[in-house]
């Protein structure tokens, strides 16, 4: 496998850090067009296949789908968003993915990092303070925020460190993995240690000091950047470091966001293979079992197989779009002060049930396509084996049987179990949910083993 290396352009070693000094401002991508977004996807979808298998990265397209404003689809139509509900943003996740799936998911850290900041005060009507100033112009511009909370230690312990540096100033030491995103990243949001407190940091993705490796090896998503991203001694500001206080709202409606994205992701893979699977059926000629000119569109069989996966493709999505609806009425809810107690975790777990749906649905279907054509299917010059293997490993995340587990305990006795990211304090008189991201695979990229990867407290710059 070749590495691809990102270190980005960046200022004088000695230029000023913190708002201003990242990337180049730039004018704002402009309100998100409809139009344009799906001229994108059916630029993208055609290409997709020989992207994977060539491993080129997705720079360009990255690009090219901030600069449509999708970026700051959720943010405030007033300061300069698309001001769109989360059931819309699903659904044009769910479009994204079932034109790259790699693409769909690596925005995955991006959207919570935003919602982070819309539950924590940005809204319509409300008077920005100059840390939400200068978050608000940096996603107008198109700038894409990264996530990189896991790393690879025995124990899913940190080992990446915030201290003081000579100059007095704070600076991050430190190696992550499953860096989803973080390698096409303006910003990059990661969890660290301050002494034993976890912290959240985030910071400018083009300081020195700053490097992200494509040595992601998994058999699927291969271009989501979830490898390795190193931070030597790269100076943080003071406004850009958060400490962990843990909220019951917060952190379960976060834990919602990161999972919902990944069925999202899931739904869109089920809408490619179907479409893939009807190219690649009514171009055939050739039959199995018996030979003669019926084709294989007209087999009863095989319209069975793609009928199957049609309503596989078809109940995905709407699972996202309903949980969707709910995430809109909880936050709907907050805003309006009529919240109830529980509610965050009410709806996560709802979302968590999904996941015990959505995946082996999406799994059997992408695997059974192959019955539309035989031996012939599994050419790789066709690629449908590409839908599996994404599938799959967008399934390894958050492991669903660790979910399930959880959920039957709830039904069963009233109590979860205590999910806590390394480094973080248990929630204060709660056995669970002391971060969204706690149970061990919410990883950006990571097999069922990794550790956490929500944030490790609320967006970088908020008021603490």
């Amino acid at each position: 496998m070749s590495l691809t290396t990102q270190s980005r352009p960046a200022a004088d070693a000695d230029a000023e850090v913190g708002p201003g000094a990242g990337p180049d401002a730039g004018s704002d991508a402009g309100p998100f067009d409809r139009a344009a977004f799906r001229a994108f996807l059916d630029r993208l979808r055609p290409g997709a296949r020989e992207r994977e298998a060539h491993r080129r990265l997705l720079f360009d397209e990255v690009r090219e789908l901030q600069s449509l404003g999708f970026g700051a689809l959720r943010l405030p139509r007033e300061h300069g968003g698309a001001g769109v509900s989360l059931e819309e943003l699903f659904g044009l996740l769910v479009d994204l993915s079932a034109a790259d799936s790699n693409l769909g998911h690596l925005v995955r850290g991006h959207v919570a990092f935003v919602e982070t900041l819309l539950l924590t005060g940005l809204r319509d009507g409300q008077e920005l303070d100059a840390s939400q100033e200068r978050w608000v112009a940096r996603l107008r511009r198109g700038d894409l925020v990264g996530n990189a909370q896991s790393e690879r230690r025995e124990l899913g312990d940190l080992g990446t460190r915030l201290e003081r540096g000579e100059d007095g100033g704070w600076r991050v030491t430190g190696t992550k993995y499953y860096t989803t995103g973080s390698i096409y990243a303006d910003w990059i949001h990661l969890a660290a240690l301050d002494g034993d407190e976890r912290v959240g940091v985030t910071l400018d993705a083009s300081l020195p000091g700053v490097r992200s490796v494509d040595d992601w090896d998994g058999f699927g998503q291969p271009l989501t950047g979830s490898g390795t991203t190193t931070f030597e001694a790269v100076p943080v500001l003071p406004e850009d470091i958060t400490r962990h206080e843990p909220d019951d709202e917060t952190w379960p409606y976060l834990g919602a966001v990161f999972q919902l994205v990944l069925l999202a992701t899931v739904a869109g893979i089920a809408q490619a293979a179907l479409d893939d699977t009807v190219e690649y059926t009514r171009g055939r000629r050739r039959t199995f079992g018996h030979a003669g000119e019926h084709a294989p569109r007209e087999d009863p069989l095989v319209q069975a197989v793609v009928g199957r996966l049609s309503a596989a493709a078809h109940a995905a999505r709407a699972i996202v779009l309903h949980n969707a609806r709910a995430l809109d009425g909880f936050v709907e809810a907050v805003r309006d002060g009529r919240a109830a107690q529980g509610a965050a975790r009410s709806v996560q777990l709802d979302v968590f049930r999904a996941q015990q749906v959505v995946l082996p649905l999406v799994l059997d279907a992408t695997s059974e396509l192959f019955e539309v054509g035989g031996a012939s299917a599994t050419s790789t010059a066709r690629g449908l084996d590409r839908h599996w293997r994404n599938a799959r490993t967008v399934a390894s995340h958050n492991p669903a049987v660790q979910r399930a587990a959880a959920i039957g305990q709830l039904e069963l006795d009233g109590t979860l179990p205590q999910w806590r990211a390394p480094g973080a304090p248990p929630a204060a008189g709660d056995q669970a949910d002391a971060q969204p991201g706690d149970q061990p695979g919410d990883d950006g990229g990571a097999p069922a083993d990794a550790p956490a990867d929500a944030p490790a407290a609320p967006a970088a710059g908020q008021p603490r």
